[in-house]
């Protein structure tokens, strides 16, 4: 049997249990989100997720660039970095990366064969607790020296939080999943602060004081240190440009220090911030100098990503109504006053109204569509969404479809956005590759 095969067979064996990110939100709420499953599943399996120290990061938004840039810098210092984040892309195995490269079909396969007695042996385990563990297990087998884990949902009952992290990060914390967290700030930081513990320092990106004074009850109760970006860590902008931006962090322990990278707007600023701190804070050996070279060498795509520069085509991730708040303003600062055409999907249980509030002032036209997720809403629902909202819109399905009419009414001088949904953009960016390869034949 060919790899691809196999490699379809496990996917298959992955999602026979139950995956939460297929349900909709009102099966999500009533789900039995616990740890001992977890517990019992890694300690058959030897306790993969002590092998290593770890950098545990959560947060609303955010927390994907947070971990990039951690595993970037880990990886320029001469560490052997595994990277697990969550969701992928284009392929399953994006989750789980050693040193820049996601684990390969032939690889996984053969864990997962490995694993299924002990996953057969813990009943109720979900898809992620799964994965979760194939993740730790894969970095302890490659012998990895570090670990960046993003969280994948809230913090104090995900599967992650099994790892005894060397520092906690929490990045922005806004209004996401709140028939799973809460209805409010409190309750989500709350969630978000769980991942704290004894002996182990905490890093925060800026937060709005509901969501700060949490984090500082939780850190002072666990007895840990709190630094927080913007207040125990400042960053002054230096240079920015479509090719990136250059800029400088100071704190009562650095006096200055320049870095540059990739990564486009002011929250990607204070990501890197957020990052540095998680850094310093780890105690984990590293240079200012391999810092400088991973945060300039980060790779996050889809991330105010620009494809094209002249007429532009941004791909972004931003999924909520504060991401949507920092679009705007990164469109603001690269793309002032050019009408922006926006391919817009979403899932059934986003904030839509709220994202498009905040996306309106620079829409010209959204062009509503829907990706293949099961959870996707209908694109004739978003346009009268948009409708009733203000804002002209159609829609047009499949993506590819979407993005050949954003590009047609965009011209020569509108900018093509593609955001609202992962998944969405994830299409789209494989639809232009498809454009760019048949334009070149």
């Amino acid at each position: 049997m060919d790899i691809e095969t196999r490699y379809n067979q496990t996917l298959d064996y992955l999602y026979s249990y139950i995956d939460y990110s297929l349900t909709k939100t009102s099966e999500m709420a009533r789900a039995e989100f616990n740890l001992k499953r977890m517990e019992a599943l890694l300690e058959k399996l030897g306790n993969p997720h002590l092998a290593y120290p770890v950098i545990h990061v959560t947060g609303s938004k955010g927390k994907g660039s947070v971990c990039a840039l951690c595993a970037s810098a880990l990886q320029a210092g001469g560490y052997k970095t595994g990277l697990y984040t969550s969701p992928h892309l284009f392929e399953y195995t994006e989750r789980i990366q050693v040193n820049g490269q996601a684990i390969s079909k032939e690889e996984l396969v053969k864990l997962v064969d490995e694993m299924k007695a002990a996953i057969e042996s813990v009943p109720k385990l979900t898809t992620f607790e799964i994965t979760t563990a194939l993740g730790f297990l894969y970095f302890a087998r490659q012998n990895c020296t570090a670990a960046v884990i993003e969280v994948g949902l809230g913090g104090r009952l995900d599967a992650t939080n099994v790892v005894r992290p060397r520092v906690a990060v929490i990045t922005s914390i806004s209004y996401d999943h709140t028939a799973i967290l809460g209805e409010t700030l409190t309750l989500i930081a709350g969630e978000k602060a769980g991942i704290i513990k004894p002996d182990c320092p905490a890093v925060s990106a800026p937060q709005t004081p509901e969501a700060l004074a949490v984090l500082e009850k939780v850190a002072a109760e666990r007895c840990v240190p709190l630094t927080v970006v913007g207040r125990d860590l400042r960053t002054t902008l230096l240079t920015n440009s479509l090719s990136g931006q250059t800029f400088q962090i100071s704190s009562s322990s650095i006096a200055q220090l320049t870095l540059s990278m990739p990564l486009l707007g002011s929250h990607q600023i204070e990501n890197a911030a957020t990052a540095f701190a998680a850094l310093e804070a780890s105690g984990l050996e590293l240079s200012y100098p391999a810092i400088q070279k991973g945060f300039y060498q980060v790779k996050w795509p889809a991330r105010f990503e620009v494809a094209r520069q002249e007429p532009p085509i941004v791909f972004d991730s931003a999924h909520n109504q504060d991401s949507f708040a920092r679009l705007r303003a990164t469109l603001d600062l690269y793309f002032p006053g050019r009408p922006i055409y926006l391919i817009f999907g979403v899932s059934e249980d986003k904030m839509m109204s709220g994202m498009l509030r905040e996306i309106k002032p620079r829409l010209t036209k959204l062009i509503a569509t829907q990706s293949e997720h099961p959870r996707a809403l209908d694109a004739e629902k978003i346009v009268k969404v948009a409708s009733k909202a203000g804002i002209e819109s159609e829609a047009a399905t499949p993506v590819e479809a979407a993005l050949a009419r954003a590009l047609e009414l965009a011209g020569n001088t509108g900018v093509v956005l593609s955001a609202g949904s992962l998944f969405v953009t994830a299409g789209v960016m494989q639809a232009w590759q498809k454009l760019k390869q048949n334009e070149a034949l």
